[in-house]
């Protein structure tokens, strides 16, 4: 059994790109990791660009000004303006080549067709600057960026219809147990509704991997072992839930080892999620995740979601760690390091009741995993612990 540290390190190093890339729609792209830098093709704003309601001047020599007429978001008139004359303007709007400041409305008082200005004129005020935010030519996102909406938002404000990104890892979910039942069928004394299966499937669905599958297969040797042959050959990652530890009918790890999958580790000292197993099969990624629900999200997010981002070629793989003051105390059972459902605010961070790896119930309430390491069996209301912000929560 190895620690939390070194398992992470093992699946790090032994994570590969999946070097195959495509071309998608810009609309298309939210959740992909570019394969390419992508580069503007214009200035950003293209023109000098009024920041606000008011009036383009050419400054004078007083703070009475002529308007000679208007320029709308959108308006492609560069009036050429002389001394001592203005044109009203409008957020966004092109600001005239011969304007060399604009004034906020609320400082211009209207006489007809002229103005006056209220206080000092400055030059360059509340002008946006040709290429202010980008020039053209300049990288807009890096190669190794996971595409967000606002990211989307800045490219189309460069005219980007499509970007390269590197294909997402397939996955598939293979689910164990002969007390598992669909749901939509009646449960015999014995049975539980099968929940893990679409539990990880729409957890990965939130993380963007949408075409994750799931295949079920009893408790048999046989079927096992061909379901297992079957689901390695044909994807990326297979995170298999259930059947991973010593009992007399968890097959999975018999399976696995006559199919030729390399046993990088299994089991490690950490609470939930102690009986995972990593292995790899060529290029090819397989987990063995517990049985109880709160384990195998657990271990989700811990482990497989970076190997997943890793392979995508993402430079931020991990979730985001940061320290925080804990609402209260809290005592640990065992000598295992500790994946602990938790609740952050702005003030700090909350341990949530329901912590067995049997309750993913606190799943639905918790933004965050309190981690704490093998040597810690208690904390203190107010002190500063390790806290992994979970993502889409």
């Amino acid at each position: 059994m190895i620690d939390v540290v070194t398992a992470q390190a093992l699946v790090e190093k032994r994570s590969k790109l999946v070097t195959k890339s495509e071309v998608v729609a810009l609309k298309d792209a939210l959740g992909y990791v570019l394969a390419q830098d992508v580069f503007s093709a214009i200035d950003m704003p293209p023109f000098r660009q009024s920041a606000m309601d008011g009036y383009a001047l050419n400054v004078g020599n007083d703070n009475s000004y002529r308007v000679l007429n208007e320029v709308k978001a959108g308006d492609n008139n560069n009036t050429v303006l002389k001394n001592g004359e203005a044109v009203r303007i409008f957020t966004g709007a092109a600001v005239p080549d011969s304007a060399n400041t604009v004034v906020m409305q609320e400082k211009v008082t209207v006489n007809g067709s002229n103005i006056n200005i209220e206080g000092e004129v400055h030059n360059n005020s509340n002008i946006r600057p040709q290429g202010e935010q980008i020039k053209v030519g300049e990288i807009a996102i890096e190669k190794g960026t996971t595409i967000k909406g606002a990211h989307i938002g800045f490219l189309a404000s460069l005219g980007v219809t499509s970007v390269v990104v590197n294909k997402k890892p397939t996955v598939t979910i293979v689910v164990t147990g002969n007390e598992l039942v669909t749901l939509g069928n009646l449960l015999s004394y014995g049975e539980i509704y099968e929940s893990n299966g679409s539990m990880l499937y729409s957890v990965l669905k939130e993380l963007g991997y949408k075409e994750a599958s799931i295949l079920s297969v009893r408790d048999d040797y046989v079927s096992t072992k061909n379901t297992l042959q079957k689901a390695i050959k044909n994807h990326d990652v297979v995170i298999v839930t259930g059947g991973v530890s010593v009992g007399d009918y968890d097959f999975v790890g018999n399976a696995l080892n006559a199919i030729a999958v390399e046993k990088i580790f299994h089991k490690v000292k950490q609470k939930p999620g102690k009986p995972l197993f990593f292995g790899k099969k060529g290029d090819k990624s397989i987990f063995g995740l517990p049985g109880n629900p709160a384990a195998a999200l657990s271990c989700l997010y811990i482990y497989v979601y970076p190997l997943l981002k890793r392979s995508e070629g993402a430079t931020v793989t991990k979730l985001q760690r940061i320290t925080m003051p804990v609402a209260g105390d809290y005592n640990i059972k065992g000598t295992y390091a500790q994946f602990l459902k938790a609740k952050v605010n702005e003030t700090g961070v909350t341990i949530l009741s329901g912590q067995s790896s049997a309750m993913v119930r606190a799943f639905g309430i918790a933004n965050a995993l309190v981690f704490l390491p093998e040597d810690k069996r208690e904390v203190h209301k107010g002190e500063m612990v390790t806290t992994i912000l979970l993502p889409n929560a």
